[in-house]
């Protein structure tokens, strides 16, 4: 039985070393304009959050999960902004809103799968069931930006950067077979956990994390879509880095903050169960970075459709999608 203080310090030691590295590296990077202050208000919307927190302040100890988040959202969106002159929030406003908008409904997608599959459980909700669907929708909306704000920083900070031909290369698409199968693995990885017995499908949420990857991404480059299998036929594994990395700094943030709230969710997936950094078994930590990229592949697929939407409720153009330029 491994010690359970131990993990969780091994986890915070992650924690902040990760922070430690993004700010070195802000730090070492040249910038394109002052760090503006909503990046100041975001940090202290984090900093704030957890002394309160910590302290048992309602209602920030129940909201503490998406304050944080709004707090990280502000705060990296300047930072991003700091370092290219130009970020999702303060330039895009309205893409960052559909953004956030979608992030619900997309989660609840798995949220479904786990009413059938049982891998988390929430506590500590407000007896309300108005204040509770308002912790979980703001809660939700920031899951998709908080990744793609991640990953953008992350290559705004020079890490993960394109290979300096790859635009200039051509994509050349597979065989319209390959593309056929790959989408049939993806279904099959989405409808074996249903279809097995309850008990052994509570082992199977790792083909949920995988399945929508294989099941749109033909579907994204077929159509022309933003899509990371075209990236990587031009020799581009850049923006499919950023999104692995994102997940799983993303991941360490939201199990590290979800681990001080008094409204959080706690996981009662069956494989290591005793081996937890923070309320997550270890192994559940690789599941992250697929997520990342599912997020990636999920909001590709909406996006010509929204541009669609946004002019016909007025909108003067088609978003840009500065999201996309990761």
């Amino acid at each position: 039985m491994p010690d359970f203080l131990s993990l969780n310090q091994l986890g915070m030691a992650v924690v902040f070393a990760a922070a430690f590295l993004l700010t070195h590296r802000y730090r070492a990077q040249p910038r394109a304009a002052p760090l503006p202050k909503q990046a100041y208000c975001g940090a202290g919307i984090v900093f704030a959050g957890q002394v309160l927190c910590y302290a048992g302040v309602v209602p920030v100890a129940v909201y503490f999960t998406p304050i944080a988040w709004t707090g990280y959202l502000l705060w990296v969106d300047g930072a991003i902004y700091s370092l290219r002159g130009r970020s999702l929030l303060r330039n895009r406003p309205w893409e960052f809103a559909w953004l956030a908008g979608c992030s619900i409904p997309l989660w609840l997608l798995f949220e479904a799968y786990n009413l059938r599959l049982a891998n988390w459980i929430y506590v500590g909700l407000p007896d309300n069931v108005w204040l509770r669907i308002l912790g979980y929708g703001w809660a939700f909306a920031t899951i998709w930006p908080g990744i793609f704000e991640t990953a953008m920083l992350l290559r705004a900070l020079g890490w993960n950067a394109p290979p300096p031909a790859a635009a200039d290369r051509a994509a050349h698409p597979p065989p319209a077979t390959i593309g056929w199968i790959v989408s049939a693995a993806g279904l099959a990885m989405l409808m074996v956990p249903l279809l097995v017995g309850k008990e052994v499908g509570r082992y199977l949420f790792g083909l949920v994390w995988l399945g929508f990857i294989f099941l749109l991404e033909p579907l994204n480059r077929r159509t022309g879509r933003p899509s990371l299998w075209a990236d990587l036929s031009r020799g581009d594994s850049s923006r499919l880095r950023a999104l692995l990395w994102a997940g799983m700094l993303c991941g360490l943030w939201w199990e590290f903050w979800n681990w001080f709230a008094a409204a959080r969710w706690f996981y009662t997936v069956p494989i290591l169960p005793e081996w937890k950094v923070f309320a997550m078994p270890l192994p559940g930590y690789l599941g992250f970075p697929a997520f990342a990229v599912e997020c990636f592949v999920l909001f590709a697929l909406l996006a010509p459709w929204l541009g669609w939407l946004s002019q016909k409720l007025g909108y003067r153009s088609r978003p840009q999608w500065e999201l996309f330029e990761l």
